[in-house]
């Protein structure tokens, strides 16, 4: 079992005894936690909770809306929703927080909270490490029974696909115009609540759907990752589909397959998106250190700056409103765009993304030769629990100190033509490579001699 505490939530596996996993105990305590850290000495406070459609849900669900009644909190139950729906709601609410229960990409056996503020974001990290503190103290205290939270039953999927049509980049005339056959695979989770209407809002009257009955019995491995995407591959593989979209299942990652059913790859996902909105919208744009270069090159190429981030959406977000990106995301697969709100979208990124498509009047195959052509190798090197990995990396910063390095999350050396990343694991002696290069041969060479470095370093 596991149960995994962070700044940005906890997630766990269900089941065992508490401390082991994600146990209504736990539950508990860490939803008391953040209770009292929504309100503040405050009496009253209102927090919206919305969740994926994962099987263990209701049960998570239960717990978390009686805590926070018993916490002397209001709850918004906004029930299968998607994760932006929920960040939506909390605005829209003028809640002081929201709760989202979902593991995002892991499979089913997982559940998680995920926390938000009064802006519907996540938690800094510094408001991340109180709350995880107040959880570790037992440093909360539950109402008066004259002052115990109410719940109001509401849903806002037709609100957040409103507000996505009322984006100025969408076009719908554009989309209906174009006539898209459109294919889908929700992984048997919320999205195939709100893609559907999504679509039909859009004017897309042709569409293919897989998977899209909300069970909570992923049919796949539900990360969107070109492996567990095998079936509507081959669906799209047969002809006459113009475009595929494939979400996890809090429907805030995107990935899209071409109308010849190869991928489009996660990481060109912004790289598109991003395209779009910079022919419109002169101005920056923001991914993590991790992503591709790509989108450095399309925004360099539209007369803006880019500028990564340390990995984690918080971090993205903090360093988009810094430099006043107009776009911005991770590469895998996340939109965010700040004109609909600061949080990865996969229902923008889809009207973004048709409404490209249907100005550019071109292929999903052909749009993507248009853009930079860059391969990611991710690999990993297992070290012992001994090595001091901190200080290995400041080793590899030193040993690369001729090249750009970058040290705000790990240590990133940028070469003319490629980058190699590299960032320590939390919880094991681990450090994940990540590299990138023109081809997958070039970008696996480089993380293997950067490897070769990096365990002889080690050992010193």
């Amino acid at each position: 079992m596991s149960l995994i505490k962070s700044i940005s939530g906890i997630r766990g596996t269900i089941g065992g005894k508490p401390g082991d996993g994600l146990s209504p105990l736990d539950i508990v305590r860490f939803v008391s936690a953040y209770a009292t850290f929504i309100k503040k000495g405050r009496k009253k406070a209102k927090v919206v909770v919305g969740r994926d459609a994962r099987i263990s849900g209701t049960m998570v669900r239960n717990v978390v809306v009686g805590t926070l009644q018993g916490m002397g909190v209001d709850v918004v139950d906004i029930d299968l929703a998607t994760t932006p729906t929920t960040e939506i709601a909390v605005t829209a609410e003028k809640a002081d927080g929201g709760i989202i229960l979902t593991a995002s990409h892991n499979p089913l056996q997982w559940n998680a909270l995920k926390l938000l503020n009064k802006d519907g974001e996540f938690l800094s990290a510094k408001d991340g490490q109180e709350v995880l503190a107040m959880a570790a103290a037992d440093a909360f205290e539950y109402a008066d029974v004259e002052e115990l939270g109410s719940v109001e039953f509401k849903n806002y999927t037709e609100y957040h696909i409103n507000k996505v049509l009322d984006l100025k980049l969408v076009d719908v005339e554009a989309i209906k115009k174009a006539d898209f056959c459109v294919a889908i695979d929700t992984v048997n989770s919320v999205g195939g609540i709100v893609l559907p209407e999504l679509l039909a809002a859009l004017g897309v009257r042709r569409f293919k759907y897989l998977n899209t009955e909300a069970t909570g019995r992923f049919a796949h491995n539900p990360e969107p990752i070109p492996q567990n995407l095998t079936d509507i591959s081959s669906l799209m593989a047969k002809g006459g589909i113009d475009v595929g979209f494939v979400v996890d299942p809090d429907v805030d990652r995107l990935a899209i397959i071409c109308e010849d059913g190869s991928m489009f790859n996660e990481e060109y996902t912004i790289v598109a998106v991003a395209d779009y909105v910079l022919e419109n919208t002169v101005g920056n744009t923001v991914t993590n250190l991790s992503s591709s270069r790509a989108l450095r090159d399309v925004t360099e190429a539209k007369g803006g700056k880019y500028t990564a981030a340390a990995v984690g959406e918080v971090n993205v977000v903090t360093e988009m409103k810094r430099v006043g990106a107009v776009i911005g995301g991770e590469g895998n697969g996340g939109v965010i765009y700040p004109e609909s709100h600061y949080g990865r979208d996969a229902l923008v990124g889809i009207a973004l993304f048709l409404s490209h498509l249907a100005h550019k009047k071109m292929k999903v195959s052909e749009l993507k030769k248009t853009y930079p052509e860059y391969f990611i190798s991710k690999n990993r090197i297992d070290l012992s629990p001994a090595v001091d990995v901190d200080a290995v990396l400041v080793k590899v910063k030193e040993k690369y100190a001729q090249e750009k390095v970058t040290d705000i999350d790990g240590v990133k050396i940028d070469f003319k033509e490629s980058w190699v990343h590299l960032r320590k694991s939390n919880t094991e002696p681990i450090i994940r490579v990540y590299s990138e290069a023109h081809s997958m041969a070039e970008a696996e060479k480089l993380a293997k001699d950067v490897m070769a470095v990096v365990e002889e370093l080690s050992r010193k």
